[in-house]
């Protein structure tokens, strides 16, 4: 006699579960119970249809009841709710939406895969009709179609996680200025801070309004506008509200039934993704699981383990004894032009675990270029490495433009595998060109924490600066006096790295010497150097392109002198010099993209040099920086800061000669 499996909720564990039980045998009786409409969709691509991206929303369904019906035999029953298990009797109460009718129903084995729900808190105002979540179909529907209607200029995001993020992106592809409130200090909680720093910057960069570390105390509607007020009194009117504030696990058929689930209301499963019923299995986002990298208990919402999950359980319904070993949390997003991703796990984890995970941790950045410098449109990729003192890797975040995903990637497959520091110096990857460099980013990453493993090179962090004792520590600038001008830590001392051997007498041994360059490869240099000379050294992480993003944030910070003359901010973000256009201008074009560190100061020099007073200088870079350390070069050159752009083949910077009069 065939079994009868019932599975509850469909989307990307359930389908993959009665699809995979299908295929591995034809005699089961497989009901799928779902209380929506659609039982498998695309999920992720909610926000994409909304801004355009996704032209057709027949797209976004993976598979419709009647596709998987015939193809899988399978009994699908949407708008069928599932209100209750009586495990006891091995039975489920289901109320078919469309009647009201209940009925019950019998299972051999019984998967739970009721997904999650966005968080609504009880908010004055919360209920206004132009508030929305984004979740499923008739959330997308929803607010595709009052857009269509009423045409919001305005739109606030609260929150700041992946769907915040790309809601954020694909309302303002489609004209509208967008404004995110973010309760934490950062956006996109899988990074820590300095990470999420990038992501900051690049979204003020695109017009976006952020309001950190301060959440909703009120929304008032009227006539068709939105007032929300902050916790911080701040006060912002919009036309459309997007709620991405956080889930919750639907684990309420599971406690009510009985079955064990932790404080959050997750469900409780073992290793074989059993419940504390044995012929009951549960799946995705509801489930308790383990941290693949530190063991403990956990909770993460992803598609890719549900679906991993859903295959798991047919597998062992069926007889083929598998387990889950873990959920390690690998994601990507992208945030306009920019692409964030992350495995693993971060510092605050760690620092929240502490002497319960029992392990210490080392850190290492690299900015390096997406591939080799010289091929045309190499642009930065930034990396973060996690490991423990034996060099086995813990995590690690990457922020960039091209290949982000490719080297987090790997990285994650060397995490599944257990791998360490040393295996990423070792990984033998695929180089040309258009595509690496011979030394992969992944390759640097393992060089450089293997640098600081060895204690070839002590180091010194951004969020350390602030305990140096200055009275006895000198700060070193190692870069070339062209590259200071266009900004520097204040308070250090510029003796570049070429002259440095012949310059030590300047310094004093008894204090500790901290270099610094634009990214970090000079002040090791430097730090070999000073150490082997006799001098205490820490050279600074990820160089002056971390402490830029963290710390320079208009020309008057790092080392400007002066204020920009008649310049102002656009809409959305650009900027602008005031005054009348003179068409008798002349324009000099340089493009500094392929060069690599240091910064290509000299050539922008030799640049401005030939062009006279009020002639233009457009200037290509590979730097998305490069506006903001143009921004201060200006500020020191006494020149005119135009506008920065980002362009198909890079980032553009337009400089006007002379201040404007």
């Amino acid at each position: 006699m065939s079994k009868k499996v019932l599975v509850v909720g469909g989307v990307a564990g359930g389908a993959t579960t009665v699809a995979r039980l299908r295929r591995l045998d034809e005699n089961l009786e497989i009901i799928l119970f779902e209380r929506g409409e659609y039982i498998s969709f695309a999920n992720c691509g909610l926000p994409y249809y909304i801004g355009g991206t996704i032209e057709e929303r027949d797209a976004l369904l993976v598979q419709t009841p009647e596709s998987m019906e015939k193809r899988f035999n399978i009994d699908v029953r949407i708008k069928n709710e599932v209100i209750k298990i009586l495990k006891d009797e091995k039975k489920i109460e289901v109320k078919d939406l469309s009647t009201g009718k209940i009925y019950e129903e019998s299972y051999d084995y019984l998967v739970l895969s009721p997904g999650s729900t966005p968080l609504r808190p009880p908010i004055p105002g919360i209920d206004s009709p132009n508030i929305f979540s984004l979740w499923n179909i008739p959330d997308t529907d929803a607010i595709y179609g009052f857009i269509k209607e009423n045409c919001p200029k305005k739109a606030v995001v609260v929150g700041g996680g992946f769907i915040g993020l790309e809601m954020a992106e694909n309302l303002h592809e489609l004209g509208i200025e967008v404004s995110i409130v973010e309760m934490l200090n950062q956006v996109m909680a899988p990074l820590d801070f300095e990470m999420a720093e990038i992501i900051h910057e690049h979204i003020k960069s695109k017009g976006g309004n952020l309001y950190l570390g301060d959440g909703v105390q009120t929304f008032d509607y009227k006539d068709g506008k939105t007032t929300i007020t902050l916790q911080s009194g701040k006060t912002i009117e919009t036309d459309l509200v997007i709620l991405s504030i956080g889930i919750r696990p639907n684990g309420e058929l599971a406690k009510d039934a009985g079955l064990e689930v932790n404080q959050r209301g997750g469900i409780v499963v073992d290793k074989n993704l059993r419940t504390s019923d044995k012929n009951i299995f549960a799946i995705g986002d509801a489930i308790e699981v383990i941290d693949f990298v530190n063991k403990t208990k956990t909770m993460v919402p992803l598609a890719g383990p549900a679906n991993k999950q859903g295959r798991i359980v047919a597998n062992n319904i069926v007889g083929r004894k598998e387990e889950y070993k873990g959920t390690q949390g690998t994601s990507v997003a992208k945030v306009f032009d920019m692409t964030v991703a992350s495995t693993g796990n971060n510092e605050k984890t760690l620092n929240k675990l502490g002497k319960e995970y029992g392990k210490d941790y080392l850190i290492s950045f690299i900015h390096a270029k997406s591939h080799a410098g010289y091929y045309p449109e190499a642009l930065p990729i930034t990396i973060k490495l996690i490991f423990d003192l034996e060099g086995k890797i813990l995590g690690a975040q990457s922020v960039g433009y091209d290949g982000v995903d490719k080297r987090i990637d790997v990285i994650a497959t060397a995490i599944r595998f257990g791998g360490t520091i040393y295996d990423l110096k070792e990984l033998e990857l695929a180089y040309a060109p258009p595509y690496s460099s011979a030394k992969d980013p992944v390759n640097m990453a393992g060089y450089v924490a293997e640098n600081i493993l060895n204690k070839d090179v002590d180091t010194i962090f951004w969020n350390e600066l602030d305990d140096l004792d200055r009275e006895n520590s000198i700060i070193l600038d190692v870069t070339d006096p062209e590259e200071r001008e266009m900004g520097y830590v204040e308070g250090s001392i510029n003796i570049p790295l070429n002259d440095l051997r012949d310059r030590l007498d300047e310094l004093d041994k008894d204090k500790l010497i901290v270099p610094y360059c634009g990214i970090g490869i000079r002040g090791y240099i430097a730090s070999r150097i000073l150490v082997q000379n006799g001098f205490k050294a820490k050279n600074f992480a990820g160089g002056f392109m971390t402490y830029g993003n963290l710390f320079c944030k208009d020309e008057n910070d790092c080392g400007g002198r002066i204020q920009s003359e008649n310049i102002e901010y656009t809409d959305h973000g650009e900027i602008k010099v005031i005054g009348n256009e003179d068409d008798s201008r002349k324009t000099l074009k340089i493009n500094i993209s392929e060069l690599t560190c240091p910064t290509p100061s000299k050539e922008i020099n030799e640049a401005i040099e030939k062009i006279d007073d009020g002639d233009i200088l457009e200037i290509l870079s590979s730097d998305p920086n490069f506006s903001e350390r143009m921004k201060t070069w200006c500020s020191n050159t006494r020149n005119t800061f135009v506008k920065g752009e980002r362009v198909d083949k890079g980032f553009l910077v337009t400089v006007k000669k002379g201040l404007n009069k």
